[in-house]
């Protein structure tokens, strides 16, 4: 989905993406401690936008502005553009990441929607849908468009490494030792997920917390716990 719209007009290359029907937010002050490199792109960004107010441009600015964490910023330069441009799917996959910057997560699963009906072999639109649905709960949904995304794209390690944590626990007779201990509900609680997270189990402690959420998707502990093991895993693999 890199590049060209679907379906809309031709992108130009990167960094000078054409834009929708508005110049968006005046330039203004940067924002304090904010990168001088990045500042200085989004000042060009604004005022090619205020020169040419139906330039495609206006993806590139809303990106700046969500890096930047102006996410307000971002989501009514998108929802502007879009409005011209409905079939821009770069920009639509820029509104659902500052959507989940901002915490609307059911926004940005809408976003998500609308684009993978339109481009169903978006292998970014799946790993962003699979983060969303992760967020939410929805564990096995997760696990269907990370299935995807791996599938669309071979090279994507991370989205192999989720899968693995994430996906239900192997039989008894597979498992490892502590595996085995945590098959028995008793377990599955928090307070163990949280033991295990101190410990440095991250995978043990994303188990509990899947198995917690395929019982209750609306477990905010479980939600927060899982969060935090991937978030273990992932620095460690790193």
């Amino acid at each position: 989905m890199e590049g060209a719209p679907v379906d809309g007009p031709p992108a130009v290359g990167a960094g000078a993406l054409p834009a929708a029907g508005a110049a968006g937010p005046a330039a203004g002050p940067g924002v304090p401690g904010e990168d001088p490199v990045l500042a200085g792109a989004i000042r060009r960004q604004e005022e090619r936008l205020q020169r040419d107010p139906s330039s495609l441009a206006f993806a590139v600015l809303a990106d700046l502005y969500r890096k930047a964490g102006r996410t307000r910023d971002a989501v009514t330069v998108c929802r502007e553009g879009l409005a011209r441009y409905p079939h821009y799917a770069t920009a639509r996959l820029i509104l659902a990441k500052a959507l989940l910057a901002e915490g609307d997560l059911e926004q940005a699963l809408a976003e998500l929607t609308t684009l993978l009906e339109a481009a169903p072999r978006d292998a970014q639109a799946h790993r962003l849908a699979a983060e969303v649905h992760r967020r939410l709960g929805r564990v096995d949904t997760a696990i269907q468009h990370l299935e995807a995304a791996s599938r669309l794209d071979p090279s994507d390690r991370e989205s192999r490494t989720l899968l693995g944590l994430l996906r239900p626990n192997p039989p008894p007779d597979e498992a490892s030792g502590l595996a085995r201990v945590l098959a028995d509900d008793t377990y599955v609680t928090a307070t163990f997920g949280a033991v295990c997270l101190e410990q440095g189990l991250a995978e043990e402690a994303a188990q509990i917390f899947t198995r917690m959420l395929r019982k209750d998707p609306e477990d905010r502990r479980a939600r927060e716990g899982l969060e935090q093991a991937l978030r273990a895993r992932l620095r460690r693999r790193g």
